[in-house]
């Protein structure tokens, strides 16, 4: 089994601006030689080109050139053009946007399998918002309207076992947890605060930006700040949940 995963971050939301820069900084770092890509699968509904300029513009700033991963459709997610692309990657940000439909586009697909296996190789990925959800093992989506904060569980990439990522958690997140709690209980849920990560790498879990990461387990709530070591959060997978 492969030794040599890439970094992983799971980022809270408001992705691209200033006050990202200790995570993504990090990412860029920990690269591996070959294409960066941005993934805007998460915000295919809600103007992906917006996404991917705002993406590239960010990185750019970081001395990153970004290329677009046009996956935003399940036929774009199973080319075998793309995904050869996909394959060489050294670098892959999935944007936020739609919670569920990360999941419902990559899940078991051709594209998915090889971004997976250009991370387990050494290449960094991340996700922000709804593109960290869709790393964990369940997505949290909108459950009833107009109650944005009542949410349900959708299957999700699995890359974080047992997992459920609260983003955004400083601002709106936090008010999820009671029905996350009620449908997915013995997961452990993640809130992460906008601008902040949890970052992963063969040292462990650590936190990093300027807000908090929280692990939520049952009643219990333990907070961490930049550079804290993380307790209580699943070893990424090696292998993807259908293998």
């Amino acid at each position: 089994m492969p030794d040599t995963v890439g970094l992983l971050a799971l980022v809270g939301g408001d992705e691209f601006k200033p006050g990202n820069e200790e995570q993504d900084r990090l990412l860029v770092a920990a690269a591996k030689p070959g294409p960066a890509f941005v993934v805007p699968t998460a915000a295919a509904r809600q103007g992906p080109q917006e996404a991917v300029d705002h993406a590239t513009r960010w990185f750019s700033r970081l001395d990153l050139e970004l290329r677009e991963l046009p996956v935003l459709k399940r036929a774009d997610a199973n080319s075998k053009e793309i995904a050869e692309r996909a394959r060489t990657g050294g670098f892959f940000y999935l944007v936020g946007g739609d919670p569920g439909l990360v999941a419902q586009v990559l899940s078991g697909s051709r594209v998915w399998r090889a971004i997976f296996d250009a991370w387990r190789d050494g290449a960094s990925l991340a996700g922000s918002s709804a593109g960290a959800m869709a790393l964990c093992s369940h997505t949290l989506i909108r459950a009833s309207w107009p109650n944005r904060f009542n949410r349900r569980p959708a299957d999700a990439l699995g890359v974080v076992p047992d997992t459920a990522v609260l983003p955004h958690y400083d601002t709106f997140g936090h008010r999820w947890i009671e029905s996350a709690r009620r449908e997915l209980p013995g997961v452990t849920l993640l809130g992460i605060d906008e601008r902040s990560a949890a970052t992963w790498t063969d040292a462990g879990w650590r936190a990093a930006g300027p807000g908090a990461v929280t692990v939520i387990k049952g009643p219990e709530k333990t907070s961490f700040m930049s550079g804290a070591k993380i307790a209580g959060l699943a070893i990424p997978a090696r292998m993807l949940p259908s293998q």
